[in-house]
C-alpha cells in the first residue's frame, strides 16, 4: 500500500491483543501514513469458582503488552468493554448450537458480531474512516466494489472466518498483513523494535480455558446414552452426552481395547451415539449439503447455478461444487467428490481461486 499524502489523513482505529500481528499491522499503518488510533477489547471470561483463568484475547498480560506496543508506535490506545454483547452473541449461541446437536464455529460469530462488526459502529461513530485488524486476508476495491481475497500466507490465511460482511463494512476495513508470511511478520516486529516478535500465539477458542468438552460439560445438561454400532446395530458402550461429539470425531469415544471408532450418526431422539470402525467408512462421506443464512460479498446472489470451490471447514482443502438455489434461504451445494464428515453447524465457504465470494452454515 502507498504512502498517504492527503493533508487530512485518513483515521483508523486498529484492533490491538498485544499479538505480533496486530502489533505489526498498527505499525504499518503508521508508516504508511494514517491517523492511527489502537483499541483493546475486553471480551467476556469465565468468573465460576473453580475457574478463575482470563480469556486469552484479554488477559491482562495481553492489555500490558498492547500498551507498550502502542506507546512504541506513537498512538493512542483506548478500550472498550464488549463482554456482555460477546457472552450473549458468541458463548451463549456457541452452548446452544452444540445443545441442538450442531458444531458452531465461534470464531465467525465473533468476527461479525464483535470483534469486527461491532466495533465499526463504534469506529465510525467516532469518527474513524477505517477499522483494522491482524488478519491474514486480502482486501481491494475492484470499480465501485470491494472484494476479499486468501493470503499470501496460505497457511495462516484467515478468509473463512470472514465472509459475513457487507458492501457496506468492508469498505471501512483495512487488513494491512495480507501481502505477508508470518516470518516477515516476525522480523517486521523486531525490526520495529515492538518487543513481540516472538510472543506465542493461541489458536484455540479464547474464551475455552481448559478442554473443549469441559466447557460442554460444565454449561449443558448432558445425559449419557448408549453407543451402538452402526453397521450391527449392537451396543458396545456408554456415551457421555451427544454434544460432547462430532461426525467423523475419534477422541473422546473411549470403549476400552476394541477401537478405534468414530462418530457416525448422532440419534438425539433416542440419544444414541452411532459409530464405525473405518475412519473413511461410506457412511461418513456426503456428495452435497444444504447451506443456510448465505451471504454474499458482492451483496447480490447469483443469478444461476454457480460453479466454484468450497470449504467445509478452516483448514479443509477447497474442493470444486456445484451452487444452486434450493428455496428462498437455503443453497444446494453438490461436490464433485464426496467429502468426509460434512457438519452441521460448520460454516461453507465459497471460493473462486483466490478470491472469497461468500459462505453460509450447514444445515
Amino acid at each position: 500500500m502507498k504512502k498517504i499524502n492527503n493533508k487530512k489523513r485518513p483515521k483508523v482505529l486498529v484492533a490491538m491483543s498485544g499479538g505480533v500481528d496486530s502489533s505489526v499491522a498498527a505499525q504499518l499503518l503508521k508508516n504508511q501514513g494514517y491517523e492511527v488510533a489502537g483499541i483493546f477489547l475486553h471480551f467476556w471470561k469465565d468468573d465460576s469458582a473453580d475457574n478463575k483463568s482470563e480469556n486469552r484475547c484479554c488477559s491482562l498480560e495481553s492489555m500490558m503488552d498492547a500498551k507498550k506496543v502502542a506507546a512504541k508506535v506513537g498512538i493512542p490506545l483506548y478500550t472498550f468493554d464488549f463482554s456482555a454483547p460477546f457472552k450473549k452473541a458468541v458463548v451463549d449461541n456457541f452452548l446452544s448450537e452444540y445443545a441442538a446437536g450442531r458444531t458452531p464455529n465461534p470464531c465467525v460469530v465473533c468476527n461479525k458480531q464483535i470483534k469486527i462488526g461491532r466495533l465499526i459502529k463504534y469506529a465510525l461513530r467516532l469518527g474513524y474512516d477505517y477499522v483494522a485488524t491482524g488478519h491474514y486476508l486480502k482486501i481491494k476495491k475492484v470499480g465501485r466494489s470491494y472484494q476479499l481475497a486468501k493470503a499470501k500466507d496460505k497457511l495462516k490465511d484467515q478468509s473463512y472466518f470472514l465472509y459475513t460482511f457487507s458492501q457496506e463494512e468492508l469498505s471501512h476495513l483495512l487488513f494491512p498483513l495480507g501481502g505477508y508470511v508470518k516470518p516477515q511478520v516476525r522480523k517486521l516486529a523486531a525490526k520495529f523494535k515492538l518487543q513481540v516478535e516472538s510472543k506465542a500465539e493461541s489458536q484455540d477458542i479464547c474464551f475455552l480455558s481448559g478442554p473443549h468438552n469441559n466447557f460442554l460439560k460444565k454449561y449443558l445438561t448432558l445425559t449419557p446414552g448408549p453407543i451402538k454400532l452402526l453397521e450391527t446395530k449392537k451396543e458396545i458402550g456408554i456415551h457421555q452426552g451427544l454434544p460432547l461429539y462430532t461426525i467423523g470425531q475419534r477422541r473422546g469415544i473411549e470403549i476400552g481395547g476394541t477401537g478405534p471408532y468414530y462418530a457416525a450418526r448422532l440419534d438425539y431422539k433416542n440419544n444414541i451415539l452411532y459409530v464405525v470402525k473405518e475412519w473413511n467408512g461410506e457412511v461418513l462421506y456426503k456428495d452435497n449439503l444444504v447451506a443456510k443464512k448465505v451471504n454474499w460479498l458482492s451483496g447480490s446472489a447469483p443469478k444461476k447455478s454457480l460453479k466454484c470451490e468450497a470449504v467445509i471447514r478452516y483448514g479443509h482443502k477447497a474442493v470444486k461444487c456445484l451452487v444452486s438455489v434450493k428455496n428462498e434461504r437455503e443453497y444446494l451445494v453438490k461436490f464433485n467428490k464426496p467429502q468426509r464428515a460434512i457438519t452441521a453447524g460448520q460454516s461453507v465457504v465459497f471460493y473462486d481461486k483466490e478470491r472469497v465470494l461468500g459462505g453460509g452454515i450447514i444445515k
